[in-house]
């Protein structure tokens, strides 16, 4: 019954959940007509050929239904029943209510993947209804839906039920050769479907269908992005449940449409200087693997400095760290961002801001006091208070501090930091009244600053190694002088979580999402409860990035997720809208007859 279930619902679901991508050819025939064609290209998934290359994400979903299993299985049995109330909607919407089943009248014809896209324009506004009941966060309906026919014979016979039923209204027109139909309801999302080749195509606006069309006949698509289908190539994954294409000048575009900033979409997206970013998405036992590749537009002046030095300072943290950021070179990874923050406009900390904060508030310039004896190693984590802290008695009217943030950095010139850390300490006592002092913390010197309401404190001093830190907030130094008993790179769940590879790296990010959570010693803001629920279903995210060339870099994301081995059935809820019905006769419907025969991989010879 779960099987059946399943089955009913994959198509849904992948429809929606805007993770996605790789085709696999539906068979020689079909390889073959690719060739004719000029639409095949190597590594391109099957379905980008129609996609218009300023699409904002494309995406490319298996139909294995082991593997939409497996993703049942992740989470709560609170998400779980989210995404089935989802799922179940989905199909009430888009098949049920056309009198239309999944596994007698889709699957049977289907291929083994199909590909969505988002479109920067002429896309449709979403009903009310679909609002009201989209409870997935950040997930909308495609505007592109691209079904590859694996068996003629079969989507033939659809093709011809959708020709009888009278369910749904539509109408039908021809657009460059191409039968169109769209259903025409109102106060409802209408769809456009066509049949290209063999594929079928839908959209939920008529605009986007004539682009799909122009795009099947020539028109610049996806797959002929300069570096997607190389990129893609480059991704090494035996069975991947999706891949995924985000368009980086698209996205900037769109920001700056939604941004304050006064730079047009235009040029803003002319600046960018990233050409896209492609992911291959992977089931683990653990969680979902994301293996991610960005690199830069063929005529970028930018040009990444390949040095990748995997930082050691991780070992240096205590077992319990919440949240961890490290890499090779902090002055380095100031300049990367500052650069790419000129085209970001939802930058959320401005460069120029900051650098005028730190000058206002310690009286240091960040390029000439601070940066050059920053460019080794560093590491930025959150540490919780330790439980005799927080046993303490609080200060009248002040909070008692959960957790403490330390900054480790491997000083490049220990005189000049001295020096810093000098001025630092004068400005905190003079300007701020704060008590500085010098001691002896575990045998070795340090000095803390103590804030006159005692709210604050910090502590700053040497590692071995010419490891210069600085803690704030709680008092947590004694967590890392002289070093962790026990280190966080010597724990299950940092060891399960973050990705070995690329190896050697030039950055790492850590952080334990069900501590986090379930800290009640941290005094952070109350969340909301629906996107508690679905962060309540993560136990930790990994992150590992390198510099794969001067023009691309290198990233695997983890995501560590808690599993259910038996997901729950939930009921359909009663939804009335309705989806678009095939069209029943075209042109480029004459789908040759021909046997059932082994696929054949993007990759093989033909």
């Amino acid at each position: 019954m779960l099987n059946k279930n399943l089955n009913k619902k994959k198509l849904f679901l992948l429809l929606t959940l805007g993770t996605t991508v790789l085709v696999i050819a539906g068979g020689v025939t079909a390889y073959s007509l690719l060739i004719k064609r000029n639409l095949f290209i190597k590594n391109a998934p099957l379905g980008s050929q129609f996609i218009p290359q300023d699409a904002l994400v494309t995406a490319s979903i298996s139909t294995d239904p082991s593997q939409w299993q497996q993703l049942r299985q992740y989470g709560t049995l609170q998400t779980q029943a989210a995404l089935d109330k989802q799922l179940t909607q989905l199909q009430q919407n888009l098949l049920n209510s056309n009198g239309y089943d999944y596994q007698k009248d889709i699957q049977p014809w289907l291929g083994e993947k199909i590909m969505i896209a988002y479109l920067t324009s002429g896309t449709s506004t979403p009903t009310q209804s679909q609002k009201s009941s989209s409870i997935i966060p950040f997930i909308t309906p495609p505007d592109l839906i691209i079904l590859p026919i694996e068996n003629p014979t079969q989507a033939k016979q659809i093709l011809d039920k959708t020709k009888s039923q009278k369910v749904t209204q539509f109408s039908e027109r021809i657009y460059k050769g191409i039968q169109i139909r769209e259903t025409q309801k109102n106060n409802a999302q209408n769809y456009s479907a066509a049949v290209l080749g063999r594929f079928v195509v839908v959209t939920n606006n008529p605009k986007t269908m004539e682009r799909a069309i122009d795009t099947y006949k020539g028109e610049a698509s996806v797959a002929t992005t300069p570096g997607y289908s190389e990129k893609l190539g480059k991704i090494n994954a035996s069975h991947p449940f999706a891949q995924v294409y985000f368009n980086m000048p698209a996205f900037s575009a769109l920001a700056a449409a939604n941004s304050k900033r006064s730079l047009s979409p235009e040029n803003q997206a002319a600046k960018e200087q990233k050409q896209g970013i492609v992911t291959t998405i992977t089931l683990e036992t653990e969680g979902i693997n994301f293996q991610s590749i960005s690199w830069l537009k063929p005529n970028s002046n930018q040009k990444y400095q390949v040095k990748n030095t995997t930082t050691r300072l991780p070992r240096r943290l205590p077992a319990n760290t919440l949240l961890t950021i490290s890499g090779g070179n902090l002055a380095q990874l100031w300049f990367d961002y500052s650069r790419a923050a000129e085209s970001n406009p939802i930058t959320p900390i401005s460069p120029p801001n900051l650098s005028s904060g730190i000058q206002t508030t310690l009286g240091l310039n960040l390029e000439k006091d601070l940066l050059p004896w920053m460019d080794g190693e560093f590491a930025l984590a959150l540490i919780p208070a330790s439980e005799d802290l927080l046993a303490l008695p609080e200060n009248p009217g002040l909070p008692t501090l959960g957790a403490g943030v330390v900054l480790m950095v491997l000083s490049s010139d220990r005189a000049r930091t001295e020096k810093s850390l000098q001025q630092l300490d004068q400005v905190i006592e003079t300007r701020y009244q704060f008590s500085v002092e010098k001691t002896q913390l575990n045998g070795q010197p340090v000095v803390n600053w103590t804030s006159p309401l005692s709210g604050i404190s910090a502590t700053h001093g040497w590692l071995e190694g010419n490891i210069v830190f600085l803690t704030l907030g709680a008092p947590i130094a004694d967590a890392i002088v002289p070093q962790p008993k026990t280190s966080l790179i010597q724990t299950p769940l940092f060891q399960e979580t973050l990705p070995s590879k690329p190896n050697p790296n030039n950055g790492q990010f850590f952080i334990d999402i069900e501590s986090i959570i379930n800290q009640s010693n941290l005094n952070f803001a109350q969340l909301p409860s629906e996107p508690k629920m679905w962060l309540e279903a993560i136990r930790a995210i990994g992150l590992t990035v390198a510099i794969n060339d001067e023009r691309s870099t290198r990233f695997n994301l983890f995501v560590n997720l808690k599993t259910v081995p038996t997901p729950s059935t939930y009921p359909t809820p009663e939804i009335e809208l309705s989806p678009p019905t095939l069209p029943s006769q075209t042109p480029t419907l004459q789908i040759p007859q021909t046997p059932q025969i082994p696929q054949t991989p993007l990759n093989s010879s033909p």
